[in-house]
């Protein structure tokens, strides 16, 4: 099963990808819908809310009057809190019920508008998030929902800003032009991401590259490796001690491979080796390669660890298992570190990595090409936190 996170301002669309992706066979979990539900007459949670917020905000058929209820709790924090107290375990409670109904094979869209400001991105494999600008759905609010200027706008402030959303979204659907040419990039994602991606969580296929193409540095992988981390917290809890960006997409201005290099730090290996770990893992979208995995290490032994690879076609990362405190995760922290602060180092490297890509077959003779180097750079980089003081982050006690 793939869950997928669907989310975006108030008036930018969303719906129309929602009912897009139903249409191609999605499960689709609505949050409104249910929150609908849950206040249906005869239902604890409406008779809790009238308790609340008293009669005024029913109809005379006995119906929720969610503009009289809209109007008692936005812009009010203490009445919107003790309004989410009374919907959102019911809420919960049928989403879970949903989900649980679903296919094995099914694509599960969650539609969650508060999906940002609620920290959620971490339970989904991806998060899908329509955009448009604040001037574009405040003319969508007044002109097609019929609401005042003054009322769209309260509406709007409610919600994060577009800023939020795009650190939270894996994919940004930009929906200023018209629904045609939404539907037409909703389409793409089924095909090109959502339906593979789901393949490969439930069959265990991790994504990788084919040949070790260097791209120029990109800004979007820092909060890419921030999403990615976020996924293996939500999946695997206190098991993991430490969570780092590592390797040369978190240094900033560093030609790199593609992929994502994340380090999951454990007090020993036999965590990562425990069952309920690997398949936590592994629903989350980070499958285990089978085999003895280490590093070369740079005290002439063998440094074990353990290696996961993600599933998704649009984002090949790699996890290195590592003990925390143990030299290789020590080192993949230092090689980073080092790597940030001396300029004239990362030119270095940078050179070196470009030459070996222009002449590596595979991705593993590039890998195996650039061990020498990493022989020769370890006394500098280790020099280099003599020199600074530098020590790697604290792992706190058992």
């Amino acid at each position: 099963m793939l869950r997928v996170g669907l989310t975006g301002g108030i008036g930018s669309g969303k719906s129309t990808v929602s009912a897009q992706l139903a249409s191609l066979g999605a499960v689709v979990v609505d949050a409104d819908v249910l929150a609908r539900e849950v206040v249906e007459p005869g239902t604890p949670a409406l008779a809790a809310v009238v308790d609340r917020f008293g009669p005024d905000v029913l109809t005379e058929a006995g119906d929720l009057d969610r503009p009289a209820l809209g109007r008692l709790v936005f812009g009010h924090p203490a009445a919107l809190h003790d309004l989410e107290a009374i919907t959102h375990p019911a809420i919960w409670s049928r989403t879970r019920e949903v989900v649980a109904a679903a296919r094995a094979d099914a694509v599960v869209v969650h539609d969650m508008p508060l999906l940002v400001e609620k920290g959620m991105t971490g339970e989904y494999h991806l998060v899908v998030v329509v955009g448009a600008s604040e001037e574009t759905r405040l003319r969508r609010l007044v002109d097609l929902r019929g609401m005042t200027e003054e009322d769209a706008r309260a509406r709007i402030a409610a919600q994060c800003d577009d800023d939020a959303r795009r650190a939270a979204a894996d994919v940004w659907l930009d929906n200023e032009g018209g629904t045609d040419a939404l539907r037409a990039a909703v389409l793409r994602l089924w095909s090109e991401r959502l339906e593979p991606f789901e393949l490969n969580v439930r069959h265990g296929i991790r994504s990788r590259l084919a040949h070790p193409t260097l791209s120029v540095p990109d800004p979007s992988w820092p909060p890419e490796a921030d999403r990615l981390l976020a996924r293996v917290r939500h999946a695997v809890g206190d098991t993991a001690v430490t969570l780092h960006h590592i390797g040369s997409t978190a240094v900033p201005g560093l030609v790199a491979k593609d992929v994502v290099d994340l380090q999951v730090g454990v007090r020993s290996l036999a965590d990562a080796d425990d069952p309920a770990f690997v398949e936590a893992m592994a629903a989350a979208g980070f499958v285990r390669l089978a085999g003895e995995w280490h590093d070369n290490g740079k005290d002439g032994t063998t440094w074990p660890k353990r290696y996961h690879g993600s599933c998704d076609p649009g984002r090949v990362a790699h996890v290195h298992v590592r003990e925390a405190g143990s030299p290789g995760w020590r080192w993949a922290l230092l090689f980073r570190d080092w790597l940030r602060a001396d300029g004239d180092e990362r030119t270095a490297y940078a050179a070196m990595k470009t030459e070996l890509a222009g002449r590596a077959a595979t991705t593993q003779d590039y890998a195996r090409a650039k061990e020498p180097w990493f022989e020769e750079a370890d006394e500098r980089a280790h020099a280099w936190a003599r020199r600074t003081g530098w020590q790697p982050p604290e792992v706190a006690p058992q």
